[in-house]
């Protein structure tokens, strides 16, 4: 069974055909600038990348071009679109009305779209690539994967806020958490690597990239998570703030003379590593003026790493031991200062990793810490598309 695993974001499309019997990747590729001007990189297996630039207003277009690429008889991998047998869809923000990957129906949709104000930036481009998928191939099933539907098995006084009871009745206000689908697959594969069944083990998954959330997994469910109500809580990101003060909205407000809303927006998108380095939201930008001794990359990569282990130390405690730390995404597969910063604070856990394995490791499954140490500490790579392929085979099967 071929699967298309469809990634919409605010201004891009990522995308893999996927042979979910082999699980080999048949073309990938991205779409950036969505609606500003238009670029889509296409890498069939075994050929040269195709780098168009053409005009892409929507997400319905930036769809239709990929189709078209995988099926051009130079740079395509499939002879027609009938090769695709299923389409699988990241959704960011299910609510608590999806627990599990489900098929896409028209209730569905209605209520991913109820889930909107969740996750304004992610849901509505989500929403639009399903329709345009809807429009293009009509008789292909499509499932869609939900980013918090793993976090649905946290128990209610972990994902309940100290406020009003009645918010959480009338409005669902409460803790979602986010990543599910990288979590998930992080903590099975580690599962795999300790020799262990699932549900007798006790996994701690930093998924650090841009956006990024720490998750407690125990007997190979969620028990908490960094990320709260939206994205925007928990760890120091790369524009994200992370848990602030929420008297901290209204004083700026006050203080910028500007509404609430566009606090939010600077919280969301000119804070974090940004805001506080001065240089960068990338973590290679900020990771070369750390190692030039630049005062405030050493300061954002400080408070960065300290609060990843905050959140480690707090869940080695709430699920009494930990069978192993893994370090995943972007950040967590590939930047070796994060990883050692983090592990220099966690001695009191007895971890001790490898220097020179961390200072050359990139993006490669590994055991970093050492025979002595305490505690096991892995870089495992997600695959977040190979998850979401997965899921969609599995609940075609049902």
């Amino acid at each position: 069974m071929n699967v298309l695993v469809i990634n919409c974001g605010s201004s891009s499309l990522k995308y893999q055909l996927i042979d979910s019997i082999s699980e080999n990747v048949l073309a990938k590729g991205i779409c950036e600038r969505i609606g500003i001007d238009g670029k889509l990189k296409h890498k069939p297996t075994g050929k040269k990348e195709v780098i168009l630039e053409t005009d892409m207003p929507n997400h319905k277009t930036a769809v239709k071009l990929v189709l078209k690429e995988l099926v051009d008889e130079e740079n395509g991998v499939i002879t027609s679109l009938d090769d695709i047998d299923a389409i699988g869809h990241r959704i960011v923000h299910g609510g608590e009305f999806f627990s599990s990957s489900t098929l896409v129906t028209d209730e569905v949709i209605a209520a991913i779209t109820e889930c909107n104000d969740l996750a304004p930036l992610h849901n509505p481009a989500n929403l639009i690539g399903i329709s345009a998928c809807k429009e293009f191939m009509p008789n292909t099933p499509m499932v869609v994967v939900f980013d918090t539907a793993f976090h649905q098995t946290m128990p209610k006084e972990t994902y309940l806020y100290g406020i009003p009871y009645e918010y959480y009745k009338k409005f669902k206000i409460r803790k979602y958490g986010f990543h599910g689908t990288s979590h998930s697959f992080v903590s099975k594969r580690m599962a795999e690597i300790l020799d262990k069944p699932l549900e007798e083990t006790k996994i701690i998954v930093c998924h650090l990239g841009n956006g990024a959330s720490v998750c407690a997994v125990d007997g190979g469910k969620s028990v908490d998570t960094s990320m709260g109500l939206t994205p925007l809580d928990g760890l120091i990101m790369g524009t994200r703030s992370g848990s602030i003060d929420p008297t901290m909205v209204d004083i700026l407000s006050q203080k910028l003379d500007v509404p609430v809303s566009q606090v939010i927006d600077i919280l969301n998108k000119e804070s974090g590593m940004l805001g506080v380095s001065e240089i960068s939201s990338d973590f290679r930008d900020i990771g070369y003026a750390f190692e030039d001794g630049k005062e405030q990359a050493i300061l954002a990569m400080e408070m960065y790493c300290r609060t990843v282990v905050k959140y480690i130390g707090s869940y080695v405690f709430l699920m009494n031991g930990v069978d192993a730390i893994v370090f995943t995404a972007g950040i967590g597969e590939n930047d070796d200062i994060v990883r050692r910063l983090v592990c220099e604070k966690l001695s009191y856990l007895g971890v001790k990793i490898d220097l020179e394995l961390n200072r050359v490791l990139r993006s490669k499954e590994v055991r970093l810490s050492t025979d002595e140490s305490a505690t096991k500490v892995y870089v495992v790579p997600t695959n977040e598309e190979l998850a979401i392929a997965r899921e969609t085979v599995e609940v075609l099967k049902k």
